[in-house]
């Protein structure tokens, strides 16, 4: 799906661990990756200053990490100091990246409202899609299961969709990313309608299921000529539950979700389930911004 990706790491998120998987990557689609990491200035410091031994140090730690690096594949290491949101958007510019990784953990809203998080920050500022992965899961992997996500990070993604003007961002970046990619490594889309059981009954309509099914049925015909495998599910309950219940069931690659409520992904006076997910989600975390 994505060729060109800036991997960003803090050497305590594991996502270090994806530069001695460059093949991998590859094999996933990726024809160019840039591996950053982050110098933190001190902040008791009046005058910040460089300290070139720091950068040296982080550069060398992950230039040592890029093993069998494929000819085909163009590789960097980027080491910077200063603020890590906004150098990240500097390269991501500067490379003209399809897609960020990052590394993070799950917080409550009140740490992300109190602390912030350059994911947030991102979230805003980039508008580039963020691939999360949480640091805890990328630590446990052994070397063959890292190599083995790595290829099939976006082989089957799950596309909660409701409708939404940013369910159908959605559909339509995943319908560009595949037709301008003929390398493209999608093979598969699950789409699923949440009928949530805490909205009033006369508040869904008639049949509720089976407008669900007609609508969804339209995305599918619309997909038909991507050549790839779409299907169907429309469950009731909770929309939190039910989606990373059919992540677990289905052996999903990366839920992708795309922020509709028109003030970012991290409004805070407004509920969101793009956000919620991404707060919650163990499963890798595609975010296409709207």
């Amino acid at each position: 799906m994505f060729r060109r990706a800036l991997i960003c790491t803090d050497f305590t998120d594991g996502i270090y661990r994806l530069a001695q998987f460059v093949p991998s990557l590859a094999k996933g689609g990726f024809q160019s990756l840039i591996f950053f990491h982050n110098v933190a200035i001190e902040t008791e410091r009046e005058i910040p200053r460089e300290e070139p031994e720091k950068l040296a140090e982080a550069k060398d730690q992950l230039t040592q990490l890029l093993r069998e690096v494929p000819e085909d594949i163009d590789v960097t290491v980027e080491v910077l100091m200063g603020r890590p949101g906004d150098n990240i958007v500097r390269l991501a510019k500067q490379y003209q990246v399809d897609v960020i990784f990052l590394g993070t953990p799950t917080r409550t809203m009140l740490e992300e409202k109190l602390f912030g998080s350059t994911t947030t920050q991102l979230s805003e500022k980039s508008g580039v899609p963020l691939i999360i992965l949480r640091p805890q899961l990328i630590a446990t992997y052994t070397t063959e299961e890292l190599s083995l996500r790595c290829r099939h990070l976006f082989r089957y993604l799950l596309l909660p969709y409701d409708g939404s003007p940013g369910s159908k961002v959605l559909v339509d970046y995943i319908r560009d990313q595949v037709q301008s990619n003929p390398n493209s490594v999608l093979e598969r889309v699950r789409l699923l309608r949440v009928i949530d059981d805490t909205v009033r009954r006369e508040l869904q309509g008639d049949n509720p299921r089976q407008e669900a099914q007609q609508e969804l049925e339209q995305v599918q015909a619309d997909l038909a000529d991507l050549n790839l495998v779409v299907n169907i599910n429309i469950v009731k309950g909770d929309p939190i539950q039910e989606i990373m219940t059919v992540a677990e069931k289905h052996d999903i690659g990366a839920i992708a979700i795309c922020s509709s409520d028109g003030g970012g992904l991290f409004k805070w006076s407004a509920p969101s389930l793009a956000r919620e997910v991404l707060r919650q989600s163990w499963h890798p975390v595609l975010y296409i911004p709207s």
